[in-house]
């Protein structure tokens, strides 16, 4: 993902080019090579809450399995009733931590599921608790999430180029061994690895967000050894990465329109306008102003909230409904110069902490996306893709758009960017989508459900990014329906 916005989506969020040829499927069973990584034996101990906790080996070049080895880290919470195997669940990110969505498991899993399931969290390789790509300290990334994105001159433009170089530059001097070896593809076979530690036949996983992209990558590998794959909010991957930021700019576009409809029926809605539009207008000032004189910062940690700092802080609480009511207020501060409230909010998005330092999240979600995806080699595309970008997506456009131009300068490049994931010969495969989520647009999940040979599509007609046990009923029936029956809802169904 570009900016922490791309999902790839941060966010993204949350990029692409054509490629030709397909790539091998794995076979049925691993090669000899790989042989002691399928058949390890992790030592679980218990890391608090009945959770337990263990370490995975898998190769660092899967083309040199005996060469230099790497760790998964990977946490499990065992099923509490009739067991039928295990669970594996990613959040999204790239770049964000399954074992901390696991801890969270009794809040994002239904306890039919847990009760058949074991739920399995692990962090993907380049993330968090496993061997971890490192770029840059608290205050560098710092001075990267504070770069105009929004530029009005050419020295802004300068300074973009100049940060995205610097962040690739940083990348390769402290990761350089492991970058060429995060991509998507490499992190499906690491599942398989985890698949067969743990004991299971077919690979039964919950992908949210990137996980989707994920999930589809592993059912393409492996296809014979899909048991369920419920795939939500899901990532097209034949889209290219400029255009992933068009789309996922006019997806926070309409996220934000439906809170604002929401909110003008509300006592405190912070604007005064009366009309969405008009709203949407107060939005837009409001950013203009922050670009000319940064927000008032009350945590005194040196930061200046600019226009930056201000798009992540209204993008984030977009991702959930939920959050919707302590947007309203931060808003409402805002509105009168204080973006304290905006800027812990863009704080959660790009993974930083109150001391200052910063999770590896943005670092990963670098370089992941600049491996999985293809991108413009200079500026004047980017240029152009922006100004695209802002007539469609006047608040979202540009920040997203130029969030990509660091893996312009990326020092390697993945073998195979962009194209179709089919999964022939796979088992049904459950392809969620949310009509109004903003960091994947519905029309991924589309795209996504019709590319796989026998992808299966669920639409939620709701807000916020992803469906499960977001509180429709109708969607966590379904889908607990189909992983623990393996009956996939009727083609068509909308909730």
């Amino acid at each position: 993902m570009k900016r922490p916005l791309v999902v790839l989506a941060l966010v993204t969020l949350v990029g692409s080019g054509c490629s030709g040829g397909e790539t091998p499927r794995a076979s049925s069973a691993p090669s000899s090579g790989l042989a002691d990584f399928y058949t390890q034996q992790p030592d679980w101990e218990d890391c608090d809450d009945d959770f337990e906790c263990a370490l995975v080996m898998v190769p660092l070049d899967y083309d040199d399995p005996r060469g230099e080895r790497i760790e998964i880290s990977a946490i499990r919470l065992r099923a509490t009733g009739d067991r039928i195997g295990s669970l594996l669940v990613n959040p999204g990110g790239p770049g964000g931590s399954g074992i901390e969505y696991a801890r969270a498991a009794r809040t994002q899993v239904s306890a039919d599921v847990r009760a058949r399931f074991d739920v399995v969290g692990f962090d993907p390789r380049g993330v968090g608790e496993s061997t971890a790509v490192r770029c840059m300290t608290g205050g560098d990334l710092d001075a990267y999430m504070s770069i105009d994105m929004s530029p009005d001159t050419a020295a802004e433009i300068t300074k973009i180029e100049e940060g995205s170089r610097t962040f690739a530059t940083k990348c390769q001097e402290k990761s350089a061994k492991l970058l060429p070896h995060v991509g998507t593809a490499d992190a499906a076979r690491d599942m398989d690895v985890l698949r067969a530690v743990l004991g299971d036949e077919g690979l039964t996983f919950l992908g949210k967000s990137y996980g989707t992209y994920l999930g589809a990558t592993y059912a393409d590998l492996f296809p014979k050894r899909v048991r369920a794959l419920v795939l939500d909010g899901a990532v097209d991957p034949a889209v290219s990465a400029i255009k992933m930021s068009e789309v996922q700019s006019k997806g926070f576009e309409v996220a934000l329109t439906a809170f604002i409809k929401d909110c003008l029926k509300a006592t405190d809605c912070p604007f005064t306008s009366t009309t969405v539009q008009g709203a949407l207008n107060e939005i837009t000032a409001l950013l203009q102003r922050a670009d000319r004189q940064p927000l008032r910062n009350t945590l005194n940690d040196g930061r200046k909230i600019n226009d930056s700092w201000l798009a992540w802080g209204i993008a984030t609480p977009l991702y959930d409904r939920k959050s919707w009511g302590v947007f309203r207020e931060a808003l409402k501060l805002a509105f009168q110069g204080d973006g304290t409230y905006l800027l812990r909010f863009a704080d959660l998005l790009v993974g930083r902490r109150e001391d200052g330092t910063y999770t590896n999240q943005s670092e990963a979600n670098a370089a992941v996306n600049c491996i999985d995806h293809a991108v413009p080699s200079g500026t004047p595309a980017f240029n152009r893709a922006a100004g695209k970008a802002a007539k469609l997506a006047p608040r979202f456009g540009e920040f997203i758009t130029w969030g990509g131009l660091t893996c312009a300068y990326w020092p390697v490049k993945g073998p195979d960017p962009d194209r179709k994931l089919t999964a022939p010969g796979a088992p049904p495969i459950v392809v969620v989508g949310t009509l109004r989520d903003p960091a994947t647009p519905y029309e991924w999940a589309e795209g996504l459900a019709t590319q796989l040979t026998s992808g299966v599509l669920l639409t939620y007609d709701g807000d916020g990014h992803t469906a499960y046990m977001s509180g429709s009923t109708c969607i966590d029936a379904a889908i607990d329906n189909y992983l623990i029956n393996l009956t996939p809802p009727a083609a068509g169904t909308r909730c």
